[in-house]
């Protein structure tokens, strides 16, 4: 029954996605909220880490608000408009892959940094970082590549979206204006 909801739910979401008089904002709503509620019930359920889940879903509505007033934004051309929908996500598989090169939930002696390089994995959440610690207290960076990715990622994004933060506090009826239905709406 779940999985028969499910997807229900998919094929109306690609419907208004599709449908050319859904209003620009609730197409990003569908397209964003998905991902984001699944890591807040993650992190309240499974985690039981309340406070984190509440600031993930602030953050989350403080870029939904910098996402739809990039949209709004009368003078940027379409294509750096587009460019967050590819630079976030490349980011934030980045962040995935530089917080588990060390691959710590792996058995002992599994790990990288046991079996290749002899020591042991650490890994930072934010600034992004994993390397190896040796008993001499030396270090070896691993996914050196995936952080700059990150980095580069993480910098145009945060551009784009302070952008569109800054077009949505001067102007909050671009928020309101992405919000309404119509194919004659200009963004």
């Amino acid at each position: 029954m779940i999985a028969l909801l499910t997807l229900i739910a998919c094929a109306l979401v690609v419907y208004l996605l599709l449908h050319p008089r859904t209003a620009s904002g609730i197409k990003v709503l569908l397209l964003t909220a998905p991902p984001v509620a699944g890591v807040v019930w993650l992190l309240e359920e499974v985690y039981e880490r309340s406070f984190t889940a509440v600031a993930v879903a602030a953050v989350f509505v403080v870029a939904l608000i910098a996402l739809i007033g990039l949209l709004g934004h009368p003078r940027l051309p379409i294509w750096t408009k587009m460019l967050v929908f590819g630079t976030v996500p490349v980011a934030a598989v980045a962040w995935l892959l530089v917080v588990t090169a060390d691959d710590t939930l792996k058995d002992p002696g599994e790990d990288p940094c046991s079996m290749y390089y002899g020591g042991v994995g650490v890994s930072t959440a934010f600034p992004p970082q994993a390397y190896c610690r040796y008993e001499d207290g030396s270090t070896h960076d691993l996914a050196t590549g995936t952080q700059f990715v990150f980095w580069v990622c993480f910098a145009v994004s945060l551009a784009l979206l302070s952008m569109g933060l800054w077009q949505a506090v001067r102007d909050p009826r671009t928020l309101v204006r992405q919000f309404r239905s119509g194919v004659t709406q200009s963004t």
